[in-house]
């Protein structure tokens, strides 16, 4: 594949990450009486991994997340040269689906973004159960962590052949059951730039943290993995 056919895959597969996962936030999580809650928010994220993985896997691998590419590099499992171009994809794409988002949830005539946002990540204030930083970036690291070591171990040769998809989707499903309350769930830098650059305030002054803790995490992940005997060689590409 050409470095703009993996762009264009990384754009899109990105931008309905963010779409789906964050709109199910803004617009059905709380809908009146019906509302999907956590629980739908959290299969909603695991869902537009699973359906890209699918669509995009055998394209570009369907990474949609920083950190994903860059502990995928530490695993020895990427190229660096191809880094940047990954990150540029998914950074545009996230910011295109903040922007639709924004854009469709303004038709209701209730929505205020300053009270509703756009599910950005925050820690303290902005965190939806108020939890201070240092536990924010603490279960960023963590979960990210364990994010990278199941996309590392569904996608080795090893594995069982198929199923990488599936596991990955579920990974993250888990994580937001665990910890939308905390920071509203991030393990992805390209998923918090998008809304907190529609949101502005406090969202984008924490934004720092939604880079530096996903990445954190996923670097260690790789550096784990390869002790541990991880194989560098992947199934299928179909990273989240």
């Amino acid at each position: 594949m050409t470095t703009l056919q993996k762009s264009l895959a990384e754009f899109l597969g990105t931008f309905w990450l963010v779409f789906g996962g964050c709109g199910s936030a803004v617009i059905s999580a709380a809908f009146p009486e019906v509302g999907i809650g956590l629980l739908g928010v959290s299969l909603a994220f695991g869902l537009t991994v699973v359906t890209m993985a699918y669509a995009i896997g055998h394209i570009s691998g369907c990474h949609l997340n920083p950190a994903v590419t860059i502990g995928l590099w530490m695993g020895g499992r990427f190229p660096a040269k191809e880094i940047p171009i990954y990150i540029i994809a998914q950074v545009v794409g996230a910011i295109a689906a903040a922007a639709a988002l924004f854009w469709i949830a303004s038709g209701n005539p209730d929505f205020d973004l300053a009270v509703n946002g756009l599910a950005a990540n925050g820690v303290g204030e902005k965190s939806p159960g108020s939890y201070a930083m240092g536990a924010g970036i603490a279960i960023e690291v963590l979960l990210t962590f364990f994010f990278l070591m199941i996309i590392l171990g569904a996608t080795d040769g090893r594995a069982p052949a198929g199923f990488a998809p599936l596991a990955i989707g579920l990974g993250l499903t888990l994580i937001h059951l665990i910890s939308i309350p905390v920071t509203n769930t991030s393990v992805n830098p390209a998923r918090s730039t998008g809304p907190a650059l529609i949101e502005g305030g406090i969202a984008l002054s924490q934004l720092w943290i939604f880079w530096v803790a996903p990445i954190a995490g996923a670097i260690l992940a790789g550096i784990v993995y390869k002790i541990m005997g991880g194989s560098g060689q992947e199934i299928v590409g179909t990273e989240s």
